[in-house]
């Protein structure tokens, strides 16, 4: 049985190492084993894929704190892998409300986890700096001393705010407050992820499939990226395939589309990785 604080120094370790890798995100158990057992070496929770598995909007209004954290613990207690959990704006407003659900999910296992500047009320949508600043470095407070990596996002890209000096500015500042790492979701092209990723000194996470052009893993390494997630895309490349099949099913009338046998479904994600 790998600890939580063994956890915490291979995903801490990836972070460190030449390159980048990736980190996607399973949205329940059997995904995270799928995943696991094809090969990468951490993963993320998505408030996106759970809520569509939920038939729900992806918000704080609608996915609790609870809800959450219990994602994610079926998630941790799935494999041996290292598990980062989106963690919305921290479920509450105040400095207090951040510190509290790092501590939360720090009980849960996860060997990281991120807090962003989104208010999620669309007639402010962020955040003013100074209020943004002071929640991020309640929960780097929160996380001291223990076994986990805070992710901090700065949302502006996502909310019709495309300032990118404001968003450098606020990932400085979250550096110094206490972030291990930076993220600045929807960064419009690879300059913008390039000036990024040279203005600040923790590594920086980039999402993609999320919207605009996608770049491989070698180009972003290459423009200073450490890591990468696919947010609720995955999620949505299966709800894809599932949309196609039953399409063919109701217009065609046929049974071919793509699938996996049982026993190779079966094997994904009931089966603990192999530790060869």
């Amino acid at each position: 049985m790998t600890t939580q604080a063994e956890k915490f120094e291979r995903f801490r370790a990836l972070h460190s190492r030449d390159g980048a890798f990736v980190m996607p995100n399973p949205w329940d158990a059997g995904t995270a084993r799928l995943l696991a057992n094809l090969g990468f070496e951490a993963l993320a929770t998505t408030s996106a894929g759970l809520a569509f598995s939920l038939g729900r909007s992806d918000s704080a209004a609608d996915l609790s704190r609870q809800e959450i954290l219990a994602n994610a613990r079926a998630i941790v207690e799935a494999t041996d892998l290292p598990v980062s959990a989106d963690l919305e704006n921290g479920f509450g407003d105040a400095p207090g409300d951040c510190a509290l659900t790092i501590r939360l999910a720090i009980e849960t296992g996860l060997a990281g986890g991120s807090i962003e500047d989104a208010t999620g009320r669309r007639d402010d949508p962020i955040y003013d700096f100074e209020t943004a600043v002071e929640r991020v470095r309640a929960a780097a407070e929160a996380k001291a001393g223990r076994p986990f990596l805070l992710t901090a996002r700065s949302e502006n890209f996502l909310w019709q705010r495309p300032d990118l000096a404001d968003t450098i500015r606020r990932l400085q500042a979250f550096s110094e407050a206490g972030a291990d790492v930076l993220y600045a979701p929807g960064l419009p092209d690879l300059n913008a992820i390039r000036t990024v990723c040279r203005a600040v000194d923790k590594p920086v996470n980039v999402v993609m499939g999320l919207q605009g052009e996608n770049y491989s893993v070698e180009t972003l390494a290459r423009a200073g990226v450490k890591r990468i997630s696919v947010g609720g895309s995955f999620a949505r490349a299966a709800l894809a395939g599932l949309k196609r099949a039953a399409d063919e099913v109701l217009r065609e009338g046929t049974f071919s589309y793509d699938r996996l046998s049982g026993s190779e479904a079966e094997r994904l994600t009931t089966e603990p990785r192999s530790k060869e």
